[in-house]
């Protein structure tokens, strides 16, 4: 993709990001095409390709951004104790941004066979999120919010990865021909926490049950 460029050049490859990423969300990364990324945004297929070489570079583009704004919600904050509320706010954080680039989550397996940049920047989130989340065990352990051994933690971490990760390819194979909807999104969230449920202790488990039936209201 050309470096530098005009004001208005920023702004069109900042337009096919915006566009793209909603075509993708609707339709699915693997049936979206150049052909309609170019035609939505009334531009010749020609300066698309001025921009960004073919789909696989817009692909990569989308998931730096889509790094940058998980690095920012993961980003640790204040001092070591940490509240339940934290753990929330900043679960219901991560699966917004989940949501924005959903198309990710639900195509992955298939954009990871073909982009190795793909492939080694979404390593890089994963190890991301693993940390976050063991880091946030460990400090609800210290806070005397939870009770876990070390071995716990890090397999509960992992667990809790795991499930984030894959938590919306779960709700498209459950229901594949209805569109996915916030709801999946807010138990998504739920369930992540669910994970750490058993573990937690005085004030954090209170307000998980408080949560819980919260929840299962709605």
């Amino acid at each position: 993709m050309p470096q530098g460029g005009s004001r208005a050049g920023r702004r069109t490859r900042e337009r096919i990001l915006e566009l793209t990423l909603r075509l993708f969300n609707e339709f699915g990364e693997p049936n979206t095409t150049t052909s309609l990324i170019a035609s939505e945004l009334e531009i010749s297929p020609g300066n698309l390709y001025y921009h960004y070489r073919n789909k696989d570079e817009i692909v990569t583009a989308l998931c730096g951004e889509f790094e940058r704004e998980m690095a920012r919600v993961l980003a640790v904050s204040g001092g070591p104790r940490v509240e339940i509320e934290d753990i929330w706010r900043q679960m219901h954080d991560t699966f917004d941004v989940v949501w924005r680039y959903r198309f990710l989550y639900r195509d992955l397996n298939d954009i990871l066979t073909r982009n190795r940049a793909v492939e080694v920047l979404f390593k890089r989130i994963l190890e991301l999120k693993g940390r976050a989340a063991l880091l946030a065990c460990e400090r609800l352990c210290a806070a005397g919010e939870m009770s876990a051994t070390r071995l716990e933690r890090l397999a509960l971490a992992d667990n809790l990865v795991v499930v984030a990760t894959y938590w919306l390819s779960y709700e498209y194979v459950r229901n594949p021909r209805e569109l996915l909807g916030e709801a999946a999104i807010r138990r998504g969230a739920f369930q992540v926490l669910a994970i750490a449920a058993p573990h937690l202790k005085g004030r954090s488990k209170a307000l998980f049950e408080k949560l819980a039936e919260k929840y299962l209201a709605e």
